[in-house]
């Protein structure tokens, strides 16, 4: 038996992604602030368990409450493997430093980076207690390698977390175990974040203008494909490579 941790699963490219993997017959544990009746119901037309469970990724507490829990869960059952996906992120805020509010910042970071910080700290922990194998995907995003005006927030969060999740990689390679830690970068999908970022003036973000041509000439992928790239490589686990770096570009050339 196969789980499946996922946040952010209520839209977009969580939802995709779930729905994939229940056709892969992987039970799943979606965590969102709120439900999606759709996945549900899908999951059982598939014959798979799907748990959703409500948490705040911008509230520490709840975090580790929750991901605790689901590990315990998950650590008491007869479970082959295990993936946490943390797919969860936002943008805001979009604006100079100098105009930033120092909660809007604190929110960010919670959920951007000490969010699946933490949960990947728990989980490893789990599957080193249990002996059940875990694929830890983080996703990531092209601006942790470049500076963006206006996403001074985002930037940082992205880079932080490619360096986390490349440092918990190395361990578990030189410590020897058999869990794996990877990066996944979606590219720019048709999602409600891009439809976000369009609506940011362009005093706060210079490359608005950019992104709106990214929805007018269709440059924006379809959530759909990009979660099949990822469900693919997930679902040969013996090929994933711990501590490599997905693109999506890359997995669809």
């Amino acid at each position: 038996m196969e789980y499946a941790v996922i946040t952010g699963t209520s839209r977009g490219l969580g939802e995709a992604i779930v729905k994939l993997l229940i056709k892969q017959g992987i039970h799943i544990i979606g965590i969102a602030r709120h439900p999606n009746d759709s996945i549900a119901t899908h999951a059982v037309n598939y014959g798979v368990t799907y748990i959703h469970e409500i948490c705040d990724l911008s509230v520490p507490g709840q975090v580790e409450a929750t991901f605790n829990t689901i590990a315990s869960k998950l650590a008491g059952e007869n479970v082959n493997r295990v993936h946490l996906i943390n797919n969860a992120a936002i943008v805001d805020p979009i604006e100079k430093a100098g105009y930033l509010t120092t909660e809007s910042l604190q929110k960010h970071v919670n959920v951007n980076l000490l969010a699946p910080m933490a949960t990947t700290n728990i989980f490893i922990k789990m599957a080193n207690e249990s002996n059940t194998p875990v694929i830890v995907t983080n996703v990531t995003s092209g601006a942790a390698n470049r500076a963006v005006y206006g996403w001074s927030a985002y930037c940082s969060t992205k880079a932080g977390l490619d360096r986390f999740t490349q440092s918990v990689a190395l361990e578990q390679e030189e410590l020897g175990t058999n869990n794996k830690v990877i990066l996944f970068n979606p590219g720019i999908m048709d999602t409600e974040m891009q439809a976000e970022i369009r609506s940011a003036s362009k005093e706060a973000f210079k490359d608005i203008e950019k992104f709106k041509q990214y929805k007018e000439n269709q440059n924006l992928r379809q959530s759909d494909i990009v979660a099949e790239t990822l469900v693919k490589v997930l679902t040969n686990s013996a090929t994933v490579i711990n501590g490599k770096y997905y693109n999506v570009v890359d997995l669809l050339n």
